[in-house]
């Protein structure tokens, strides 16, 4: 089983009687944040080590308890020990810290005990030197018989120090922070303003999960602007999917009726997407897996119904049946491809780049152009995935 500990003892260093824990951080608290991170690598009982029990940290596991997995309160390693299976893996998570999911996916998914290091003893991740080299990075991998190792040890001895002794000393594996993981927010942060800088660091690096070409250079870089603003603002994850159903509503509708074209309902069509896609980040921020899922497949329906929407106004002006050949097309192909096993490179078409390539032929009154362009796209994308399905194979 893995489970997680969580150090929750410090102060922050501008708010004298605030725990850092409790901190504001991405539209939660820092707390918050980091048992979202643990429950989303698969720990099923996460456990929060304090020196005093403040409301808004009662106030933060409650909230935590709710949406994640099993969160308890420890005061010492004696009762932590006590909770915690001795067979069982224990990913540790030092007070302060900010990181992102691939490193808590990375740690996690080892065996044997293991200690993030960084050998950059002037690093915002170096936490405490663990000998001549390298320095802890905030994260470690230990079992539950060395909790109740250090149990035994006296009263005075602190809990997470201690902690990282008896992980040296039983040859924990050094796992190295890379450069790009601390340029995706990985930092140990007790003050609050710079933590509150840092929330957008991390925002920025969950825009990122969406690889074509028309979310990297557009859609990504609206989330990126945006989400900040909402998440400050503590904007409901549902008021974003009910603008992008009114967007996308109206869009489809709009290009329907043709007014004023089949391009205006297409622009609305793209503030939908945009809608969606920031939408998709919130919710993979506040660790709610499913609605991110859903609202990037939200995405891929809107693509089919503006394209199909696009092909049926496009045969009731030219009264010959290939506009609504060439929707279908592209609508089968890409279908295809969003089911392709084969990772998705830059290049490859997606749902939103077929919007932003449509836009302009159908504000140009040449959608039927348009529509054989991304069917071309779609196609040949497809056919690309095929390809690296065989290499694999």
């Amino acid at each position: 089983m893995l489970a997680g500990l969580i150090f929750a003892i410090e102060d922050a260093t501008d708010r004298p009687g605030t725990l850092a824990a409790t901190l504001p951080f991405g539209g939660m608290t820092l707390l918050e944040y980091q048992v979202r991170l643990l429950a989303g690598a698969g720990a099923e009982r996460i456990f929060v080590a304090v020196g005093r029990m403040t409301p808004a940290l009662l106030a933060a596991v409650t909230r935590a308890g709710k949406r994640e997995a099993l969160v308890e309160v420890v005061r010492s390693a004696e009762e932590a020990a006590e909770k915690v299976d001795p067979g069982s893996c224990v990913l540790v998570m030092a007070d302060g810290l900010v990181t992102t999911d691939p490193v808590i996916d990375r740690m996690a998914s080892g065996t044997g005990e293991a200690l993030l290091v960084t050998n950059d003893p002037e690093s915002p991740a170096a936490i405490e030197r663990l000998d001549m080299k390298d320095c802890w990075a905030g994260i470690a991998r230990v079992s539950g018989s060395q909790l109740s190792e250090i149990a035994t040890m006296p009263a005075d001895y602190d809990f997470q120090s201690a902690l990282l002794r008896v992980a040296v000393q039983a040859g924990a594996e050094h796992v190295a922070l890379t450069a790009g993981q601390e340029r995706g927010g990985h930092l140990v942060e007790l003050n609050a303003q710079a933590l509150a800088s840092r929330s957008n660091d991390v925002l920025a690096a969950l825009t990122e999960r969406r690889t074509s070409w028309a979310d990297r250079w557009v859609f990504t870089r609206i989330a990126r602007w945006v989400l900040p603003e909402l998440v400050t603002r503590n904007v409901p994850g549902w008021a974003l999917i009910l603008l992008a159903a009114i967007f996308g509503a109206t869009g489809v509708g709009l290009t329907l009726y043709r007014w004023p074209g089949a391009g205006g309902g297409m622009v609305v069509a793209l503030l939908s997407v945009a809608t969606l896609a920031t939408g998709a980040a919130m919710a993979a921020l506040r660790g709610e897996a499913k609605r991110a899922d859903g609202l990037e497949l939200a995405i891929t329906g809107l693509f089919g119904a503006m394209t199909a929407a696009a092909g049926w106004s496009a045969w009731t002006d030219w009264t010959h049946v290939s506009p609504v050949i060439l929707a279908l097309t592209a609508i089968g192909c890409q279908g295809l491809v969003e089911r392709a096993p084969s990772r998705h490179r830059r290049w490859w078409a997606s749902p939103a780049a077929h919007l932003l390539i449509l836009t302009p032929f159908a504000l140009a009154g040449f959608t039927e152009a348009g529509l054989a362009i991304i069917a071309a796209y779609a196609f040949s994308t497809l056919a690309a995935a095929v390809e690296a399905t065989r290499e694999k194979a």
